[in-house]
């Protein structure tokens, strides 16, 4: 029957591909992308093509979960063959700029320490000439950034590496995406679409609004391999109806991980969106997309980590969010990419950059940048900010990962903000190595001794303890673990409780308990309610 009015199937995955890769956000900055498939993507598929048992093997044994190995239940030498030499010819320019990279690095350290840099601009790779400049440190050490706007301009960002795929899911397991592509499969459908095209917006507002087949067409400028495998992610059904907030004061939902949901009956905020979306039978209880209200006022951005920054989930919600909060940078360095190009690009038009200390008012809330150290591996990385949200009296702080190695840093701030009600504060203290995730930007070899001591880590027991002194919170709630099953395959974290960071979260939890402090560690999901109390 045509004209059927239909809706978005709530577990039906819309998943960003970069190259049929896992699309994260070092995937869009084009100079981040162009290391990243040279210096990742290629190593990892030379590795599986020669050794696809090894591949195998690893990725069944926990303890190199997030290892740079292939999950597949099957052997794929063939078509991993067949996507490496269509990077190596449709991804050519990219290459050659990631090799230039190395080239200008090389050149760089080869100079004459502080004399001009004038002369050594004729001997950039051509490639990069026009797109960066030269620059030293007051230490005199040579150095160079990028221009960044231009990079996005030029030919090596190319939305048609861009695409994504569909499927309904039943479960939470996926392969961990820094080291699995995404191959054809059996009831997924792929889209050679960019980030930005309109089809995201309209098929996420069919999770709520109700549309026609024949009118969502209108806008498909695209080719549709399985127009059935399409028809079958929509629904008849309608969703649940959201619940609204219409409390005095505010009330605050944790989605998992860095996700809270802060509602004033005004006003919402977003923190770190990664949202459970699919409504399939699961054992951990879960708030998902279902429970986010209609339009959301802000999304706060703390990071540009993988586990905070999720397109999978930010693509579908950008239609429902008026303004994006990200920290604010200028700096072109090759470590630290502008969000707001970034964003810009995939198609978000409303998005506000937050330096330390500046604010921003929106109703009865007032949202205030906060310095943020650490968990950055010591890389020099200005693009990161906790936020603190006040609403009528009521404060509360978002650390997310900010490793307290300075416990000044928040005495200082305390001493500006005041005490707040309630700290989020994140306790993953081990961290992945430095290479981990920065180790395609890398030019040359760091010894595993240095990579090692150089952690993507929170705040340990001491650090947290001494934030929650300096602050003297009411309510302490310790996030931003990486526990939820949910979380697995962008994190590939998997704690027992003998984990360092569980030890840590324990410790810190028992020693705000014996302070008077309400204390958690937060998993699943958390309602959480402060109304006015009329004396």
């Amino acid at each position: 029957m045509k004209n059927r009015l239909l809706y978005l199937k709530p577990n039906v995955v819309i998943e960003p591909l970069y190259f049929r890769w896992y699309a994260w956000s070092h995937l869009v900055s084009p100079a981040t992308a162009a290391m990243n498939i040279t210096g990742r993507h290629l190593k990892i598929m030379d590795s599986y093509i020669q050794a696809p048992g090894i591949h195998a093997a690893a990725a069944r044994n926990p303890k190199l979960l997030g290892g740079p190995f292939m999950d597949y239940k099957t052997n794929r030498v063939e078509e991993i063959k067949q996507l490496r030499e269509e990077t190596k010819e449709r991804g050519a320019l990219q290459l050659e700029f990631a090799a230039a990279v190395k080239e200008l690095d090389s050149l760089l350290k080869q100079y004459e320490k502080g004399v001009s840099l004038e002369p050594l601009y004729e001997k950039v790779p051509d490639i990069l000439k026009g797109y960066v400049e030269l620059v030293y440190d007051l230490n005199n050490n040579p150095s160079f950034r990028f221009i960044e706007a231009l990079l996005y301009k030029s030919p090596l960002y190319d939305e048609g590496l861009q695409s994504i795929s569909m499927w309904i899911t039943e479960n939470d397991e996926r392969p961990f995406v820094l080291s699995t592509p995404r191959l054809e499969e059996e009831n997924v459908l792929n889209l050679q679409i960019p980030f930005r095209h309109p089809f995201i917006d309209a098929i996420s507002r069919m999770k709520r609004e109700p549309s026609t087949m024949e009118a969502l067409m209108e806008i498909v400028d695209f080719e549709i391999s399985d127009p059935q495998l399409f028809e079958s992610f929509f629904t008849e059904t309608p969703p649940v109806p959201y619940a609204p907030y219409t409390g005095d004061r505010i009330r605050m939902r944790y989605f998992g991980h860095a996700c809270i949901l802060v509602e004033t009956s005004n006003t919402s905020i977003l923190v770190d969106p990664l949202i459970s979306y699919y409504g399939y039978q699961h054992e951990v209880e879960r708030f998902s997309d279902i429970d986010l209200p209609d339009q959301i006022d802000y999304v706060l951005i703390t990071h540009n980590h993988q586990d905070h920054i999720l397109f999978e989930t930010l693509l579908p919600l950008r239609h429902k969010i008026k303004h994006l909060v990200i920290p604010k940078t200028t700096s072109g360095a090759m470590q630290d990419p502008c969000l707001k190009l970034m964003f810009k690009e995939v198609g978000f038009n409303n998005v506000i950059e937050i330096g330390n200390l500046e604010e921003i008012t929106l109703g009865d809330c007032t949202i205030t940048g906060i310095p943020f150290i650490g968990e950055h591996c010591d890389l020099n990385i200005n693009t990161k900010s906790c936020y603190h949200v006040r609403a009528d009296g009521f404060s509360v702080l978002f650390c997310a990962d900010s490793c307290n190695v300075e416990p000044r840093l928040y005495q200082h701030v305390q001493q500006i903000i005041g005490d707040v009600d309630v700290l989020f504060l994140g306790m993953e203290c081990d961290g992945a190595p430095l290479t981990w995730l920065y180790g395609p930007l890398l030019t040359e070899e760091l010894s595993r001794e240095k990579d090692f001591s150089r952690r993507l880590a929170g705040s340990d027991f001491q650090r947290g303890i001494n934030l929650v002194k300096a602050l003297s919170p009411a309510e302490v709630y310790v996030y931003a673990m990486g526990l939820e099953p949910w979380l697995e395959f962008i994190s590939s974290i998997r704690y027992d409780e003998r984990a360092n960071p569980i030890v840590a979260s324990n410790k810190l939890i028992a020693e705000c308990q014996k302070m008077g402090i309400v204390a958690e560690r937060l998993f699943g999901e958390k309602e959480l309610l402060y109304e006015s109390v009329l004396v």
